[in-house]
């Protein structure tokens, strides 16, 4: 393999920590983790193999593909995206528990055997799930069910409509018989203990991210994005950098052409707003973010030079506010180009 020239530290310590966070947080509930979309692009395997080491016993996928990948650890995994006609021969293996989530679905459940599963319920967001009225009319009558689930649609903010949520789910306790109920994500968990029930299921904020103030102090980081440079030049006063010349030096300026772009998941919203940094200083992003390839002012950097590495501002919270993207998105989309190092 030809080393690449970019790469993400992943902190292990740091994940594990924000999972036993959340989990402290969770209070008597079982804290679980989402590790779907490749493990919030940090690598879905390496994620749930430390999480699993430190005591998490629940972890939620989108699709079977995605279980698939996780099949050789033999962990408890649950898809959240249900089960279509052409998943059911994975499905039948047993590798993981089906999220029903129309009626649909759990008719094909039903037909194929059944067995224990997980159900969505949907109690205001409008997305997947079945009705509390499909509930309440026997739809479910009859399902081993694991975990009831539902999903808040607007956790991370303050409105009335995370208690009538709570309040449509928690009117459906012992009307399943399911042995837990499951509502919260990670800003959920911070809603306090009423939202919690048996089992939280936090994403965002096991790999760095934070909504809400009350997990902004006690959450780490976990991404830690690493570029190399590529060339370094001085560009004369008057002079402009990239595309669209959108950066004019205003004298000679000494700039770092880096290994890394919007393919890479750094996004355009970067442009002339992000940063590097080496050694506590910020070595500014000057003009365009292209697909392949960033400049950076080095000149408070006089010692960097070609092949030199460079660690890139990336605190979730502020890079998000820096680059206009939320996030998940940040996360989620970092390319397969990195190498990928845990640290733990």
């Amino acid at each position: 393999m030809v080393p690449a020239p970019l790469r993400l530290r992943l902190d292990g310590a740091a994940l594990i920590e924000n999972w036993r966070t959340l989990a402290r947080m969770s209070g008597s509930a079982a804290c679980g983790a989402a590790v779907k979309a490749d493990g919030y692009g940090l690598g879905a395997h390496g994620v749930a193999q430390r999480l699993a080491a430190a005591g998490c016993r629940d972890f939620f996928v989108a699709t079977w593909a995605e279980a698939e990948a996780l099949a050789d650890l033999k962990l408890p995994v649950s898809v959240l995206h249900g089960v279509r006609a052409e998943d059911m021969e994975v499905v039948r293996s047993g590798m993981a528990r089906p999220v029903l989530n129309t009626p649909l679905q759990i008719q094909r459940w039903r037909d194929s055997g059944g067995g224990p599963c997980d159900v969505m319920v949907d109690t205001g967001m409008n997305r997947l799930g079945v009705s509390p009225a499909q509930v309440e009319q026997g739809l479910l009558d009859g399902l081993t069910i694991e975990t009831l689930i539902s999903h808040l649609a607007c956790a991370e903010d303050d409105t009335s409509m995370n208690a009538a949520q709570r309040k449509r789910f928690a009117a459906l306790t012992g009307r399943t018989g399911a042995r837990r109920m499951s509502l919260c994500n990670s800003a959920g968990i911070a809603l306090g203990t009423e939202y919690h029930f048996d089992l939280t299921r936090p994403g965002l904020s096991l790999y760095g991210g934070s909504l809400v103030p009350v997990l902004a102090g006690s959450i780490r980081q976990v991404v830690f994005p690493q570029t190399q440079i590529l060339q370094r030049r001085r560009v004369p006063a008057g002079e402009t950098v990239g595309y669209n010349a959108t950066w004019t030096a205003p004298a000679d300026t000494e700039v770092a052409v880096c290994n890394l772009g919007y393919a890479d998941g750094y996004f355009r919203g970067f442009s002339g707003t992000g940063a590097g940094l080496h050694d506590g200083r910020s070595l500014p992003v000057l003009g365009r973010v292209s697909m392949d390839l960033i400049a950076l002012n080095v000149e408070v950097a006089p010692d960097l030079a070609e092949g030199d590495w460079i660690d890139i501002a990336f605190t979730l919270p502020q890079a998000a506010q820096t680059s206009g993207m939320s996030q998940y998105e940040l996360l989620t989309g970092l390319g397969s180009r990195f190498s990928r190092v845990w640290t733990d």
